[in-house]
């Protein structure tokens, strides 16, 4: 069951290794790494936070904000990015057995697409993101992004 204390893991500060498709619907088209860096605050006693991430390699930060709605028992996922400084579309979902799936709808390259986004191998010192989209109403989906959360190391 969800609570607002899923995201509790992530507050603090991340290095991230960023692997995404270079054509976010074709899975063949190959992939490109790079490092981020990301900071995460709580707010409302956990059942809030926004966290930044710094993607240099791609020029621009992305922002996103999570919001545990105490009625439904769901989280809505809300992104940003500083290259159009406009909020997505928001995915929404829950945390069962430690596993977080969250999906909506928006458009990529004109096209309709189902989003969806997993949060697993959650644990202190380490987190796993991914982005899906499917084009046929999630009869099958191409996974297109992956973040790997550590704790940076100590200097």
């Amino acid at each position: 069951m969800s609570s607002p204390h899923d995201f509790d893991f992530l507050h603090g500060e991340w290095e991230v290794a960023n692997r995404r498709l270079t054509d976010f619907l074709q899975p063949g088209s190959g992939w490109e790494e790079f490092a981020g860096a990301s900071h995460c605050l709580p707010f409302f006693d956990g059942a809030a936070n926004v966290d930044e991430i710094d993607m240099p390699y791609l020029g621009s930060k992305g922002l996103t904000l999570r919001l545990f709605d105490q009625d439904t028992r769901l989280w809505s996922l809300n992104w940003s990015s500083s290259g159009t400084g406009k909020l997505f579309p928001p995915v929404t979902g829950r945390f069962e057995d430690g596993r977080g799936e969250f999906y909506g709808v928006d458009t990529h390259d004109g096209k309709d697409v189902r989003v969806r986004f997993v949060w697993s191998g959650v644990f202190a010192s380490g987190a796993r993101w991914e982005q899906a989209f499917s084009v046929d109403d999630g009869a099958s989906w191409v996974t297109n992004w992956t973040m790997d959360f550590t704790r940076p190391k100590a200097s």
